[in-house]
């Protein structure tokens, strides 16, 4: 392993790691520059271990053991203070390591659901956490894939990376290229299109799932305001998770678990 010391938080071979709680620059140079944060040995190395490969890494000394064991030898790895990594990326970097990893091509949404049977997309979600957190489910329930809209999230955010534990890297995803004709290609594709919301046609979610097809895809929607009056005039049917209590709907995250578990594929 290339183990360079670094002791100038000013050192331009750090230009990565710059800034990270700044979200709005991160979205922005991210994607431009072709790279996401993974932090974290364990995270780094389900990211590795799904094919994706390092630029570079930071690390504080008592991970470098950790990280040794989960990149390749040529990767150069940046060996820092504690204090310097949050004096660099602008927060404390609890578990010790950074990896400005290669961003991977998406694949397009055919291929993408080619042998899907279950679909969770996503409209506009805006929350990094509840991004990462509907991946996480996905992976323990048994999503084959996530459809992520044009203003959602991005899922290699590396808030949405942390609180996925690295499963962003083992479900399937890609991004739509039209909203919400998106909608209409998986109905082409031979999906059943249903979107979770508090409409007065809504159907319930136990009885939906008592009938769903082979194959659905699940359209959950931003956290405030739910899914947009275009999408779900692209759904084949509504669906609602029963509420009691005077409480009409859950966050975001939670609905698409309760939903992924009522609609998981059974053999």
């Amino acid at each position: 392993m290339t183990v360079i010391r670094v002791e100038d938080p000013a050192d331009p071979r750090l230009a990565d790691y710059r800034g990270l709680t700044d979200v709005a620059l991160r979205r922005a140079l991210e994607p431009e520059r072709g790279l996401y944060m993974a932090e974290g040995a364990k995270v780094i190395g389900r990211a590795v271990a799904a094919g994706h490969r390092p630029r570079s890494v930071l690390v504080s000394e008592r991970w470098l053991d950790s990280v040794a064991a989960a990149v390749d030898p040529d990767v150069e790895v940046y060996l820092a203070p504690a204090p310097l990594l949050e004096e660099v990326t602008g927060y404390q970097v609890h578990r010790g390591a950074l990896a400005a990893m290669e961003r991977p091509g998406l694949p397009s949404l055919t291929d993408l659901v080619r042998d899907a049977r279950r679909v969770v997309v996503l409209e506009g979600i805006v929350d990094h956490t509840n991004v990462g957190a509907i991946f996480r489910s996905a992976a323990g329930i048994g999503a084959d894939a996530v459809v992520v809209s044009p203003t959602c999230a991005d899922p290699l955010y590396r808030r949405s990376v942390k609180v996925s534990m690295g499963t962003v890297f083992q479900v399937p995803w890609t991004r739509a290229e039209s909203w919400p004709g998106a909608l209409d290609q998986l109905r082409e594709l031979g999906f059943e299109v249903a979107g979770l919301a508090l409409t007065d046609d809504a159907v319930g979610l136990d009885e939906f799932a008592a009938r769903a097809g082979e194959r659905v895809a699940l359209v959950m929607g931003t956290e405030g305001d739910g899914l947009t009056r275009q999408a779900l005039a692209h759904v084949d049917e509504a669906v609602v998770i029963p509420m009691h209590g005077g409480v009409d709907s859950l966050n975001v995250a939670a609905a698409s678990a309760v939903a992924m578990w009522a609609l998981r594929r059974r053999p």
